[in-house]
């Protein structure tokens, strides 16, 4: 668990996890530099808990912290905390009862719910609600390219999975993003559940809304090495649907590559212009263009609808022939 100036929520988190119904744990929390009280609050826990190990941070930053944990840890089964969170009293006996029942190769999940003391974005709202249905069935993997599907920190692990999976290794953030897609890689089956086991927290100054590492340009860098890197398929002609920030975000990326693709969008104030010397074209086009694999970075969910049912009905293959990036 890093710990960085969570000192107003940290007793509450603390508690949550000394209130487990599995009393099999250790907890190794690195404090990472922090100004406020979190160092001192973690000491007293420590010393009232010799399950809870203190340590502070030798580098810098959230990745740097999980590596020094991982590397004091002696449980043969993995999780991770945010100090800012609540666990579920029956989180991690949920977690470690699934996992033990499906074996190696698995990752043991559960539902999340965003909580907050002032208004709650309808984003978050969204999004809580797409990643507990895909947790549900076991799918989560079914939309890696859409957005982060495996609930951080609401997953548990056997050590040699994550240790075949790279564990905190890549400096690549946001962390956990990249920690799914290696999940994703490894073939790793996720475990359905439909019991709530975690609460985010959401507030203004949290890590994910404020740091550089969570901006919108850092998840589009993730998306895109891991698609050149496992699903691209340089038979194919390259198809890029979107002209908005996600579409150019793409177009540059392939431009760097130096990977030639086809541009699409239905804004007509665009259509048949130049953007980055590539030639927009209208949806109209892709009956001739043969052999393709497209980019969706179209956002509007009507828009999406008819992307699908176009995909459906030509007999594309999600994640083969077609991506959401969105």
């Amino acid at each position: 668990m890093p710990v960085k100036n969570t000192a107003q929520f940290l007793k509450e988190c603390l508690d949550s996890i000394l209130n487990q119904t599995e009393t099999n744990w250790e907890l190794i929390a690195i404090n990472d530099h922090s100004t406020d009280e979190s160092f001192s609050i973690l000491k007293e826990y420590s010393e009232n808990d010799k399950r809870i190990k203190v340590y502070s941070n030798k580098g810098e930053g959230i990745i740097n912290a999980l590596r020094m944990a991982y590397a004091n840890s002696r449980g043969g089964l993995i999780t991770r905390m945010d100090s800012d969170d609540i666990m579920t009293s029956n989180k991690l006996q949920v977690l470690k009862s699934k996992l033990l029942k499906s074996g190696r190769g698995h990752i043991g999940l559960g539902l999340v719910k965003y909580f907050s003391e002032t208004h709650l974005g309808e984003g978050f709202k969204k999004y809580e609600s797409w990643l507990n249905d895909l947790t549900c069935e076991g799918k989560n993997f079914d939309g890696i390219y859409k957005e982060c599907t495996i609930p951080s920190p609401c997953w548990m692990v056997f050590k040699e999975d994550l240790d075949l999976s790279e564990a905190f290794l890549p400096n690549r953030y946001p962390e956990d993003y990249d920690l799914a897609f290696r999940f994703y890689l490894k073939e790793l089956k996720p475990i359905a559940c439909s019991v709530t086991l975690h609460y985010w927290r959401d507030y203004s100054t949290r890590t994910s809304r404020t740091h550089i590492h969570y901006a919108d340009n850092t998840f589009m860098d993730i998306k895109s090495h891991y698609f050149l890197k496992n699903e691209y398929d340089k038979s194919k002609n390259i198809v890029v649907w979107g002209a908005g920030d996600k579409g150019k975000t793409m177009a540059k990326k392939l431009i760097e590559k130096k990977i030639d693709f086809f541009w699409i969008c239905d804004n007509p104030k665009k259509i048949g212009k130049h953007i980055y010397d590539q030639k927009m074209l209208p949806f109209t086009a892709l009956s001739d263009i043969e052999n393709t694999q497209s980019i969706i970075t179209v956002a509007n969910v009507n828009a999406q609808k008819e992307i699908r049912d176009y995909f459906k009905e030509h007999n594309y293959q999600s994640q083969k022939d077609y991506i959401f990036f969105c």
